[in-house]
C-alpha cells in the first residue's frame, strides 16, 4: 500500500522537474555571442516582435559583402523594457531606419547580434543600457 506522504513527495518531485525545464532552455550569452566584441549595421526594421524572453528586432542591412542580409537582433524582455518605460511594443514600426550596437553571434552565418544600443536617427529615439 502507497503512503500519502509517498504520493505527496512524488507530486512535489514532478513539479520540481517541470519547473526546471523552462530555466534549463535558456541559453547562454557568452556561448551564443562574442561578449567582448562589438558590432555595429545600420538598416531597416522588418520585424519587432516585442515578447518575453527576449525581444527581437529583424533588421535587413548591408552585410561584410555588402548586399543586404536579415540580421535577427536580440534584445531585452518585453517585460523589463515596458516596466522602465523605454520601449513598448509601438517603439519600431517595419521601414524604421536603426542603428544598432551590439555583441556579434558566434556563428558568422548566423547573422545574429545582441543589442546593446539602438538608435532611429530619424527622430533621435534611443536605447541603451541593461540588457537583462
Amino acid at each position: 500500500m502507497v503512503s500519502f506522504s509517498r504520493i505527496v513527495s512524488g507530486c512535489v518531485a514532478a513539479a520540481l522537474l517541470s519547473a526546471a525545464g523552462p530555466s534549463l532552455a535558456h541559453h547562454s550569452f557568452p556561448a551564443t555571442y562574442y561578449i567582448d566584441k562589438s558590432v555595429t549595421i545600420k538598416g531597416k526594421v522588418v520585424q519587432f516582435m516585442f515578447r518575453n524572453p527576449h525581444s527581437m528586432i529583424i533588421v535587413l542591412a548591408p552585410g561584410p559583402d555588402g548586399k543586404d542580409t536579415r540580421y535577427a537582433v536580440e534584445w531585452a524582455a518585453a517585460g523589463a523594457l515596458a516596466k522602465d518605460g523605454q520601449a513598448s511594443r509601438e517603439s519600431l514600426k517595419p521601414g524604421d531606419v536603426v542603428v544598432i550596437t551590439g555583441a556579434p553571434g558566434r556563428q558568422e552565418t548566423d547573422h545574429k547580434i545582441r543589442l546593446n544600443q539602438i538608435e532611429r536617427p530619424a527622430d533621435g529615439w534611443k536605447w541603451g543600457g541593461s540588457f537583462e
